[in-house]
């Protein structure tokens, strides 16, 4: 009887605390696409005969041998991105017009073919050597679209496609993200090729388990529906996949994303530096401004996607000093914005607090240290103990939980009682609000509106000059 009593006691706490544990809601990322989202920021490379023949869309009848860049220095490229703050690169490997940057098996239009490094050169081999001594993320585009090779338009290009990223994906170490593009044109033969995209995400997972696989519908991350560099003031990290497929016509829906959707699939923010996305001399004195990459930062970053920043390569296969220069006033000014957290000085009070998820989690400094509320609506209060001049927040979501928040409020103290400052709704993997500078002794979040009991990660608070 005592036995079976200290059962009945054992299974009762344990069913206690099975019922006290914080669960996910709704999709959720996977290990690999956490560590996606902690990247934020990273290098696009558009190179090949286009840079040579100023031209975006080549038509893939190019001479190879227009191919020739004279300084080609992929260190350069890395360390450049390593100093503007980057963390990963990813190369146009193939793009519409088929010339492949690696000397493949599968193809008569490569660097083979070129007259650099008399074809024995590998762009891929010499740039994926270049990440891994800087400490950066390698990645590749490859366009399914080929607008050179004889078995496009015939059932038997898809395998050839595979076999060109077997190649890729097998020879050049680890790669953390492919990218697909759904460009879906006529080939030398006037024919249009019918992808078998779960064909080709089944090679991606066969070799790169962990890659993330960009396209309109993921299933890793999805484009934000514009190539401006800006995400929806509203974005969810979920997706229909049912629905949407690389190319999808109603791209107007990828930038908010779907909020019951099925799958995690996150926005990425791609843009390019210059007008162009491949080099061309008549854009040398159109780098964008300092003051509209900041805005893209806040605009894709500080709305929760990855923004992946395109620097074309020059003509001697460097990036060109102009862009440089102006990747590094950028970085200075993400790092003197977001360098000095003041709400790490702040008392926290919440509302509501969920088991051992308490408020101090939110002001650590840790990733993946976890503030939960017991209820779908909470306030929280950081209070200082002398007055501070703050004009952003930054919040973000316990994502690997799910994304719960619908709608929040930011408000200040000020002349003895609260003002609301801001409203928005979603927050997503980090949310960064800007306003005027602001003195002030308290600042409260209201979580206004949840699907279920919010999960944040953090809160900071900065003073930008």
């Amino acid at each position: 009887m005592i036995r079976y009593f200290s059962l009945v006691v054992v299974c009762f706490l344990l069913a206690s605390c099975s019922a006290r544990k914080l669960s996910p809601f709704g999709a959720t990322p996977s290990e690999s696409q956490l560590q996606w989202h902690e990247l934020e920021y990273y290098m696009f490379i558009h190179f090949g005969p286009n840079t040579f023949t100023n031209v975006e869309w080549g038509h893939g009848s190019e001479d190879p041998k227009v191919f020739n860049p004279t300084q080609l220095d992929c260190r350069q490229w890395a360390a450049t991105a390593k100093q503007a703050g980057m963390k990963g690169i990813i190369i146009t490997a193939k793009h519409h017009d088929g010339f492949c940057l690696w000397p493949s098996k599968f193809s008569t239009h490569t660097v083979r073919e070129s007259l650099w490094k008399n074809g024995e050169g590998d762009v891929l081999r010499e740039l994926s050597a270049a990440c891994r001594e800087y400490g950066l993320k390698f990645g590749v585009y490859l366009s399914p679209w080929d607008r050179n090779h004889p078995d496009y338009g015939t059932p038997g290009y898809n395998q050839v496609f595979v076999n060109m990223l077997g190649e890729v994906l097998t020879n050049y170490g680890e790669v953390f993200e492919q990218w697909f593009d759904g460009a879906n044109g006529e080939g030398p033969n006037g024919k249009k090729q019918e992808y078998d995209w779960p064909f080709f995400n089944s090679m991606v997972y066969k070799h790169q388990p962990n890659a993330i696989i960009f396209s309109d519908a993921g299933p890793g991350c999805r484009w934000v529906g514009n190539e401006k560099g800006f995400a929806g003031l509203t974005n969810w990290n979920t997706l229909n996949v049912e629905k949407v497929y690389p190319g999808y016509p109603d791209y107007h829906e990828l930038t908010p994303g779907h909020e019951d959707g099925t799958h995690w699939v996150p926005a990425e923010c791609d843009v390019s530096i210059r007008p162009g996305w491949f080099y061309s001399p008549d854009t040398d004195d159109k780098v964008k401004a300092l003051e509209e990459l900041v805005e893209i930062y806040y605009g894709s970053v500080g709305r929760g996607s990855n923004l992946l920043l395109n620097v074309p390569v020059d003509r001697r296969g460097l990036i060109p000093y102009a862009d440089s220069v102006r990747l590094m006033e950028l970085a200075e000014v993400i790092h003197n914005s977001f360098d000095n957290n003041l709400a790490e000085l702040a008392k926290v009070n919440a509302t509501s607090t969920f088991k051992n998820f308490n408020a101090e989690h939110l002001v650590d400094n840790h990733s993946r240290t976890y503030w939960a509320s017991a209820d779908s609506s909470a306030e929280i209060e950081l209070i200082f103990n002398e007055p501070k001049t703050v004009n952003r927040i930054v919040l973000q979501e316990g994502i690997e939980y799910g994304q719960r928040v619908k709608a929040f409020a930011v408000d200040v103290w000020k002349d003895g009682r609260y003002e609301e400052l801001d409203r928005q709704t979603t927050i997503g993997y980090k949310r960064i609000l800007s306003f005027g500078d602001l003195t002030t002794t308290k600042v409260r979040v209201r979580i206004t509106k949840a699907k279920a009991p919010p999960v944040l990660d953090g809160i900071q608070l900065f003073k930008v000059e």
